[in-house]
């Protein structure tokens, strides 16, 4: 067989792999506390290369190679979860972090079920009854875990350590936790992130500014100049299947006949 072949292949694979991840980002470009995700490429793992330093065979000794795996593999993927940057809104509800930390919120699915879930969006409101949410309406939890509950009719101040103070009185506080790897976190939804097994909290070290948020951490220059630089290396891998396609043409028709 054409090893070319599975190498262009395994290439044109890796390549939609990372324009997947691309245009995701693109399409968060405006979503409040999003972190780009990047996707990592490497090699197959190479045969030949353990059987020349096998020292437990005759150095002279001709062997087959075994399987060689040509191209390229998809490798892992990663989170940025660098800050983006501050946008003034004027909205006291509308909260953002200075530092490494997540806000903390009850989430609740489709099937009603609740479970807890951290996320850097601080972009929440507060109901009729006086408590604080999200825009899809999971409850904001404060240091206790519990959802915070305010005064609708009273105005609410919130300072850097995250205290909710209305008429002169601390009635919450927000909580804001961090973790000590990010490896244990993945991606829920795109706000939203969860911790898997193995993962630690910390104290998070971030200030809380009121009346602002924290936009994508993605640049849209950048993206749309990896998606350009991914296309180009796709169309490449195809010419290759073309060219080789071509060759096997030749010498099976035109060869073959000689």
């Amino acid at each position: 067989m054409v090893k070319g072949l599975y190498t262009a292949y395994t290439a044109m694979i890796n390549e939609q792999n990372r324009m997947d991840v691309v245009t995701n980002n693109l399409a968060n470009a405006n979503t409040n506390g999003f972190k780009k995700e990047g996707a990592t490429s490497q090699s197959f793992d190479a045969v030949l290369a353990y059987k020349i330093k096998d020292a437990s065979e005759a150095y002279h000794l001709s062997k087959r190679i075994g399987r060689n795996h040509p191209g390229v593999k998809i490798g892992e993927g990663y989170t940025d979860f660098s800050q983006g940057p501050l946008k003034s809104t004027g909205n006291p509800y509308d909260l953002a972090l200075s530092d490494s930390g997540f806000f903390v919120v009850e989430f609740t699915n489709k099937a009603g079920d609740t479970s807890t879930m951290y996320t850097r969006d601080g972009n929440f409101a507060l109901t009729e009854e006086g408590r604080l949410v999200t825009r899809d309406g999971d409850a904001v939890l404060d240091e206790n875990g519990s959802p915070i509950e305010l005064d609708p009719h009273l105005k609410a101040d919130i300072n850097t350590s995250g205290q909710i103070i209305q008429d002169g009185n601390v009635v919450a506080t927000i909580q804001v936790t961090d973790f000590a790897d990010y490896n244990y976190l993945k991606h829920y939804g795109e706000n939203y992130f969860q911790p898997i097994e193995g993962a630690e909290e910390a104290d998070a070290k971030a200030k809380v500014y009121a009346g602002y948020l924290e936009t994508s951490n993605m640049s849209v220059v950048t993206e749309m100049v990896n998606m350009i630089t991914i296309s180009r290396a796709y169309e490449s891998n195809q010419k290759m299947i073309t060219t080789i396609d071509s060759t096997l043409d030749i010498a099976a028709n035109q060869l073959g006949k000689i």
